[in-house]
C-alpha cells in the first residue's frame, strides 16, 4: 500500500484561444532568462561587460535547441522513422518534448564560440563564468518533464513515488503520453521520479562549482569542464533507473554509454587544462594571472647608484650634527615599506 506519493499535473498544456501554452517550452524559456540573467553576473564579475552573456545567447540558445533535437532524433530514431513512427514532420515540434543535453551543450558550445569571436573575448572564462548558471537552467527545464509526465524510473511504493495519470484529449487520444490532454483520474503506475532526482543533483552540482570556483579561482574552461563531470556522474545513475521508453545498445540504455565517455572527456580535460584563471577575458589580453603569493607578485624595489647613496649619507650626516644626532643613527633613516 502507498502511504504517500508525488501526483503529476493534471494536464501540462493550455490554450489561450487558439494559442496553446506549454509547460515544457515555458520551462525552457524561465531556464534560459535565469541562466542569461545569472551569467552575466557572474560574467561582469570576470571581468566581462554588460550584456555579453546575451549577446552570446543570441547565438548559443538556437545551436543548443538544434543540437539537443538532434541527439534526441538521432538516438531514439525509431521513435519517428521507425514502423508506425510519428513521422518526419514530428521532428520539427520541439514544444512535444525530446532535447538530449549533450547535443544541446556541444552545437551550443559551437555557437557560443562564434558569439564570443565576434565580440573578441575568451571562450574559457566565458564558459567558466556560465557554467553554474547552465546547470541551474536544466533544473528548471526538469519541471518541463514532470508536466509531459515523462523520464520517470520503475515502480515503485516509496513516499515520494510519482503518480502518473492516464490523459484524454478531445479527440479521443488517452494514456499518459497524450501531451495535450487532460488526466482523467486514472493512475497507470506510482514510478521513481527521476527527473527530480536529477533536479536536485543539478542544484547539488551548481552549488559545488560557486564554491570551487570561489575557493581555487579556476579558468581556462576547467570549471566549464567540471560542470559537464558533475552533470555527467549523476546522469550516468539517474540513467539507469529509468524505465521510460529508450535506445539500448547491448541492453544497457544508450544515454548510460554517452554518460560514460563524456564524463571520461570531461575529466581529463579538467586535469591536462592549464592551471591559474586569465589575466584577460579578452583575445589578445594577457593569459594567466599569478597564483605565487602577494609577496611574490610585488614588483621588486629600485636599488639607488652609490654615487646617490654617497650623496643621502652625507646629508643625513649633516642633518643629524646640526641636531645633535649620531650619524647612521637608524631612528633618523627614512624606510620603504
Amino acid at each position: 500500500m502507498i502511504l504517500a506519493s508525488i501526483p503529476s499535473p493534471a494536464q501540462g498544456v493550455w490554450h489561450l484561444g487558439p494559442i496553446p501554452i506549454r509547460a515544457y517550452a515555458l520551462c525552457i524559456i524561465v531556464g534560459i532568462i535565469v541562466a542569461c540573467w545569472w551569467g552575466d553576473r557572474r560574467w561582469v564579475a570576470r571581468g566581462g561587460k554588460p550584456g555579453q552573456v546575451i549577446d552570446v545567447a543570441v547565438w548559443a540558445v538556437p545551436f543548443g535547441l538544434v543540437g539537443g533535437r538532434l541527439y534526441h532524433v538521432m538516438t531514439d530514431f525509431t521513435t519517428y522513422f521507425g514502423e508506425g513512427g510519428r513521422g518526419f514532420g514530428a521532428v520539427f515540434r520541439i514544444w512535444d518534448g525530446g532535447l538530449g543535453i549533450w547535443g544541446a551543450v556541444a552545437l551550443g558550445g559551437v555557437g557560443a564560440w562564434i558569439g564570443c569571436r565576434q565580440m573578441g573575448i575568451k571562450l574559457g572564462p566565458f564558459a567558466d563564468a556560465i557554467a553554474p548558471a547552465i546547470i541551474v537552467a536544466q533544473a528548471i527545464g526538469r519541471l518541463g518533464n514532470w508536466f509531459n509526465q515523462e523520464l520517470y524510473g520503475a515502480p515503485t511504493t516509496l513516499p515520494w513515488g510519482l503518480k502518473i495519470f492516464e490523459r484524454a484529449n478531445s479527440v479521443g487520444q488517452r494514456g499518459p503520453d497524450v501531451l495535450d490532454g487532460h488526466s482523467t483520474g486514472v493512475v497507470l503506475a506510482t514510478v521513481q521520479p527521476t527527473f527530480l532526482y536529477e533536479l536536485v543533483w543539478n542544484l547539488l552540482v551548481a552549488g559545488l562549482l560557486v564554491i570551487v570556483d570561489r575557493r581555487f579561482r579556476i579558468g581556462h574552461g576547467r570549471l566549464f569542464a567540471l560542470y559537464v563531470a558533475g552533470y555527467c556522474l549523476g546522469r550516468f545513475f539517474i540513467e539507469l533507473m529509468r524505465d521510460d521508453h529508450a535506445t539500448h545498445i547491448l541492453g544497457v540504455r544508450i544515454n548510460v554509454f554517452t554518460a560514460a565517455l563524456v564524463f571520461a572527456g570531461a575529466l581529463a580535460y579538467f586535469f591536462l587544462a592549464p592551471k591559474g584563471r586569465e589575466a584577460s577575458v579578452l583575445v589578445g589580453g594577457p593569459g594567466t594571472e599569478s597564483v605565487g603569493t602577494a609577496a611574490d607578485q610585488e614588483e621588486p624595489s629600485e636599488t639607488s647608484s652609490p654615487d646617490e647613496d654617497g650623496d643621502a649619507a652625507a646629508a643625513d650626516d649633516v642633518r643629524l650634527m646640526d641636531t645633535g644626532g649620531l650619524p647612521g643613527d637608524s631612528a633618523s633613516r627614512n624606510t620603504e615599506d
